[in-house]
């Protein structure tokens, strides 16, 4: 049976991630193992008290020592009852087969190691300390998809069941690689699709998104394709904005994460601004 990871950490995201990978799971009759990782705790604790008389840093140290305890299992009984509140939401959506993992350490290592059976990954876009009026993403969610080995589904804020699609697509492997896991997967079956590319039209690039669109259309689905002129994110951000589409699917940081960090990246961007789903691959 296939199997989806969830990452929870007790956001308003965590319902909708509860709710996506349910939708995922029953359509593709897979189980589900809801992960919360708990972070490594701060090894600094230890300098607090600073060059203190002997006597009462010893004394300091102890109650540090204690609140240090305090947190650790206040943070493990946390992560227990989020656990516990998102098998309950996800039991209730329908999934029967739904199992938890609650680990201690860093996000990324804990990530990898559970997902080498598992063959989707779904995150919230934003996770507890995100700043909801600058549109800030979850600090975890750029590492999770450049870390992740399979695709991951970064969820909006709010579950709508998806009935269409829009597959950016230019022509790239990561791309190539969402059209062929859409025309295989059960999960798409059944909904509408549109593919879009955003570039200058020419005859490669029509050839390419001739070629993608019939691989869907082989494998039963109604595709509508376009080639589009414009700066990729203005239109792929206006096309979600429209209504007409429930999930964007698209290949995820096609430049070297250097290049990125100097002209920006179409992936974040998209994630940042589009208010549907976005499933990514690598």
């Amino acid at each position: 049976m296939a199997k989806i990871i969830a990452l929870v950490d007790g956001s308003v995201y965590s319902e909708s991630v509860c709710d996506y990978a349910a939708w995922v799971a029953l359509r593709k009759d897979a189980s589900v193992e809801v992960m919360h990782v708990l972070g490594r705790r701060d090894e600094a604790k230890s300098n607090l008290s600073g060059n203190i008389g002997l006597g009462a840093r010893t004394k300091l140290m102890d109650e540090l020592a204690d609140l240090d305890a305090q947190k650790a299992k206040f943070d493990q009984q946390r992560g227990r009852a989020i656990l516990e509140d998102a098998e309950a939401r996800l039991r209730s959506d329908g999934v029967e087969h739904v199992t938890t993992r609650l680990r201690h350490g860093d996000l990324i290592e804990e990530l990898l190691l559970a997902e080498k059976d598992a063959d989707l990954v779904v995150i919230g876009k934003r996770g507890e300390a995100a700043d909801f009026a600058t549109l800030h993403l979850g600090s975890n969610l750029e590492r999770v998809v450049r870390a992740s080995r399979i695709p991951v589904l970064v969820t909006s804020r709010a579950f709508s069941e998806p009935c269409s699609f829009l597959l950016a697509f230019d022509g790239g492997k990561s791309a190539m690689k969402a059209v062929e896991h859409v025309a295989k997967s059960k999960v798409f079956a059944g909904l509408n699709a549109q593919l879009l590319t955003v570039d200058e039209p020419t005859t490669v690039k029509n050839r390419a998104l001739e070629g993608a669109a019939a691989t869907l259309k082989n494998a039963g689905y109604v595709v509508e394709s376009t080639v589009v002129k414009g700066d990729p994110e203005a239109v792929i951000s206006e096309r979600c904005k429209s209504g007409r589409f429930d999930m964007l699917v698209m290949g995820a940081y096609g430049h070297s994460r250097i290049r990125s960090l100097i002209i920006g990246s179409t992936t974040t961007e998209m994630v940042r601004l589009c208010q549907i789903p976005v499933l990514l691959f690598r």
